[in-house]
């Protein structure tokens, strides 16, 4: 537990408790979002066979972000999980969308 809260720069074992439990919950909450989502798209199995998954993948993403935000919110870690999915997104060649952000975190 100690290397993983000197990764993320924390010093409280209830704050990292905390922040796995947001990454649980997010993680259940987005697979559980994408089928009505792709419902409401008209993707099915049936129609889109071997591809569904990878198109239920790519709905998940999204989902994923914004509720991982939302969440760590909700749970008092707003800040660890913006710096968290600014990284991220920047790791992933999309930092252009943070191009203009004040803090350079």
């Amino acid at each position: 537990m100690n290397r993983l809260k000197k990764r993320w720069g924390i010093t409280s074992n209830l704050q990292a408790i905390i922040i796995l439990t947001v990454f649980a919950i997010t993680g259940s909450a987005s697979a559980w979002l994408s089928k009505p989502f792709c419902v409401w798209l008209g993707i099915t199995k049936e129609d889109f066979a071997g591809w569904f998954t990878l198109i239920r993948l790519i709905i998940i993403f999204p989902i994923y972000q914004v509720l991982l935000v939302a969440i760590g919110t909700v749970f008092g870690q707003f800040k660890f999980f913006w710096n968290f999915e600014k990284k991220m997104l920047k790791n992933m060649g999309l930092g252009f969308l943070f191009k203009n952000d004040i803090s350079k975190n």
